[in-house]
């Protein structure tokens, strides 16, 4: 059978398409030898396995930049995560996904009060508690303020979403205030001892550092995850064979830096979307010096050189940017998720990636697939 994933993001209406592996000689090498290893490396025993559909596909829904908790001192703050809680409720019902990503820029952090900062992830993820959908989550620079922080809002999470697949990378991963690095496993059937896909979240850190004496943290995937995705990629290989058989796709809040240069490039017919935001310098934001510039490059290679059959890499922050674009020099595709809900800036009427877009009043449009023919 041949599997497909489903990729679909949010603004005002939902974009999807992208394309996972074919099941074909998918068995590791001596199952039974490596069947407990493959056990052992499920990093949720306690938690239902995701799996792709009895008809081979898997949908993937994706919720970017939605900024909860910003301006609560004027009515208009409220009014916007009403409007975006709204959003979801009737989004979720509609698209039906398998998963949902939250891709960064949960909450406006520097608008967040200490005592009750964190009780802005409970607003969030109530409309996936109640469907009962399962979820990741990555954060972003207004995710790390003086009174947030990444790993406060994953502990938070963690706590009141049952179904949250959000996890704290081992010690030492990560860098300063970047301990969002994991990845999800996800199975062709929940009796198999064998991912056909990996979900794969990095944490591009930024903001600002807690506490009153807040300093910028560097914006983008520290370089000690380079090495944590080698090591796991290693382990993964013993215990579920080899990497070629199994997909991948890649969440990360700020895209990386090389993404930058790749925007002249583009060509509205065949890499369609809003492009309304000029990358900059750092991890392609104008919020670092240029001394920063490919700080993130040993990440990327070692995204690239390690995890096989990627896919594509999906990027937010940039809330006016949602198009995608084979990247030349490692071959793979990198998307922008736009901006959901109502959080934010931007004002945009319209939008397009791939396959189709879901307007809210349910007007569907645009038709692009993420195939190995794209660009």
């Amino acid at each position: 059978m041949r599997l497909s994933c489903v990729l679909a993001w949010l603004t005002h209406w939902t974009v999807y398409g992208a394309t996972a592996p074919s099941r074909a000689n998918t068995n590791a090498p001596d199952l039974r030898a490596s069947e407990t290893l493959a056990i052992l490396r499920d990093p949720y025993p306690d938690k239902p396995r995701i799996t792709f559909r009895a008809d081979g596909t898997f949908k993937i829904t994706v919720f970017s930049d939605m900024h909860w908790g910003e301006n609560p001192w004027d009515a208009w703050g409220p009014e916007q995560d009403a409007n975006s809680t709204r959003l979801m409720k009737r989004v979720l019902p509609s698209e039906n996904p398998d998963f949902v990503v939250l891709n960064g820029d949960l909450i406006t952090g520097e608008n967040a009060f200490k005592d009750n900062a964190t009780f802005l992830i409970d607003r969030i993820v109530a409309p996936l508690n109640a469907a009962q959908i399962p979820f990741c989550s990555t954060q972003g620079n207004h995710d790390n303020q003086k009174n947030i922080t990444h790993l406060q809002e994953i502990l938070r999470e963690q706590q009141v979403a049952p179904l949250s697949y959000t996890r704290v990378a081992p010690a030492g991963v990560g860098g300063v205030e970047g301990p969002g690095n994991y990845w999800v496993p996800v199975y062709e059937k929940a009796s198999d001892s064998v991912p056909v896909l990996v979900l794969w979240f990095f944490d591009s850190r930024g903001g600002f550092s807690y506490g009153d004496n807040s300093t910028a943290i560097p914006d983008w995937v520290d370089e000690s995850v380079a090495t944590w995705i080698e090591s796991e990629s290693v382990v993964m290989n013993d215990a579920w064979g080899p990497p070629e058989n199994r997909g991948a796709l890649a969440f990360v809040h700020i895209p990386p830096y090389l993404i930058q240069n790749l925007q002249a490039k583009l060509n509205s017919t065949k890499e369609p979307g809003l492009n309304a935001d000029s990358l900059g310098s750092g991890s392609t934001q104008s919020t670092t010096d240029e001394a920063d510039v490919g700080q993130d490059d040993a990440f990327w290679n070692s995204l690239n050189s390690n995890v096989k059959n990627l896919h594509a890499v999906i990027s937010g922050h940039d809330h006016g940017d949602e198009w995608c674009i084979r990247e030349p020099t490692k071959d793979v595709i990198f998307c922008f998720d736009k901006h959901a809900g109502y959080g934010g800036y931007g004002d945009y009427s319209w939008g397009g990636v791939q396959t189709w877009i879901r307007l809210e009043d349910g007007d569907i449009r645009a038709n692009v697939i993420l195939d190995s023919s794209y660009s």
